[in-house]
């Protein structure tokens, strides 16, 4: 459907410690000047301005949502909004994805445990300390976080062969549960853009299978919800949809790589933020991006108080220039690209490049092809970790059978590593995730 501009508010949008996989590509990382370029670019898309569907109002009634089809938007919304037992009734904004797309792909070949080389934000100096959460789970007879299911509400996944798209060969065919396509609305949700596959690789890319690089929460099952088009947008009645059909059908966490503006209050997706609610009475934690704008408020649908908002941070260990900040800010994860001119904070010199956040995913013009790009940085790829790690916490027992939503903030909270001022700040939130604390038995459950 076309998009059109109006409103000066919204755009978009190995198993044990030490072990390792292999072999992994090494392609080094931008150089300062493109680390800087994707960064400057990351936030000027998410400063565009306001895109909604053309000629649909969302309604909200008492049974449910539902899109109306009008001549004038504007004027649609007012006139719906006064029938009787209409609760809202607002355009069908867009959202965009919450990472930088790389133009081209990085290059290919590599060694033994290269990994390690590439995924910095899986060690422990500035990353989640994946392999000691490996071990943690590999104790408890968990490997990966077995048992757990994550759903990806994104651009779909390469998850299946099917006519021009291909499964990722970093995937099983096994790791999948069922999922659906809201965009083109059929079973199919087959990504045309790259850049659900590379969030889902964050969270289970295939790990110890001497292929490409490895995957945080590499046991889950995850289930491919497509709600973004090969642009990377989708509206907020196919985001609702999304939401709810993933909590419906069993999703233990929801990850949302994608923003609206900062400035985009509640009263403009309540459909969005209806369907958020019922995920977390159904016990699904959703986890999103805090949005990429370098603004001083956390964009939603992160912003939500039912949402584990996150933000990003550098290779060395510093607040990411782009990422979102503000008091409705929760942890922050690695996002990749350049540090934040923070004054006083010593892991943060302003402008300092570093590298990108790493995976295996395809060039959307070439479906069939996967390779490990580079300038993939975002908001978009610091929240899978978060996803990913609640998915360990999960499957640990540390909180237990069942834990509630609220139970994993917690314990993904008060396990972060703090940075910059002492405890919550609106550069850090809780500070930065850490996989291995959060699933370290000895450290007590407050």
């Amino acid at each position: 459907m076309p998009l059109r501009s109006r409103l000066p508010l919204l755009a978009f949008s190995a198993i044990f410690a030490g072990a390792v996989a292999a072999p992994a590509a090494w392609a080094g990382g931008a150089s300062s000047g493109d680390a800087r370029a994707a960064s400057a670019a990351l936030k000027a898309r998410a400063q565009e301005p306001a895109q909604y569907r053309v000629g649909e109002v969302v309604v909200r009634d008492r049974s449910g949502a539902r899109v109306v089809r009008v001549k004038d938007v504007a004027r649609g919304a007012r006139s719906l909004s006064r029938r009787p037992g209409v609760r809202s009734a607002t355009p069908n904004y867009v959202a965009r994805l919450s990472g930088w797309i790389p133009p081209d792909p990085g290059p290919r070949g590599g060694e033994i445990g290269g990994w390690q080389k590439l995924q910095w934000n899986f060690l422990p100096a500035t990353g989640v300390d994946a392999p000691n959460a490996w071990a943690n789970l590999a104790r408890v007879g968990r490997p990966g976080g077995k048992g757990v299911v994550v759903a990806v509400l994104d651009t779909g996944v390469a998850y299946a062969n099917r006519g021009p798209f291909h499964r990722s060969p970093d995937f099983s065919p096994h790791r999948f549960v069922k999922g659906w396509d809201f965009v083109e609305d059929d079973p199919y949700p087959n990504d045309d853009n790259g850049h659900g596959t590379h969030v889902a690789s964050t969270i289970a890319e295939g790990t110890g299978n001497s292929i490409g690089l490895t995957g945080l929460a590499y046991g889950v099952k995850v289930m491919p919800v497509k709600v973004l088009d090969s642009e990377g947008e989708g509206d907020s009645q196919q985001i609702a949809r999304g939401i709810r059909f993933a909590a419906k059908n069993g999703a233990h966490v929801i990850n949302l790589s994608f923003e609206f503006p900062s400035e985009i209050t509640r009263s403009q997706i309540p459909n969005i933020l209806d369907a958020i609610s019922y995920a977390r009475r159904q016990g699904t934690l959703v986890v999103g991006a805090s949005g990429n704008a370098a603004a001083a408020a956390v964009a939603y649908p992160a912003r939500s108080r039912d949402v584990l908002s996150v933000g990003a941070t550098t290779q060395h260990g510093c607040q990411a220039d782009y990422s979102n900040e503000g008091a409705d800010l929760d942890l922050v994860a690695p996002g990749g690209g350049v540090d934040a001119a923070l004054e006083g904070d010593p892991n943060c010199v302003a402008a300092r490049p570093g590298m990108d956040i790493f995976q295996m995913t395809f060039r959307a013009s070439a479906p069939g092809r996967f390779t490990i790009p580079s300038e993939y940085i975002g908001t978009s790829m610091a929240a899978p970790h978060a996803a990913a790690t609640a998915a360990l916490v999960i499957a640990s027992g540390i909180l237990g059978p069942d834990p509630t939503p609220a139970a994993i903030e917690r314990r993904l909270e008060t396990t972060a590593v703090d940075l910059g001022p002492p405890g919550l700040d609106p550069h850090y939130g809780a500070g930065r995730l850490n996989a291995a604390r959060a699933t370290d038995p000895a450290i007590p459950v407050t």
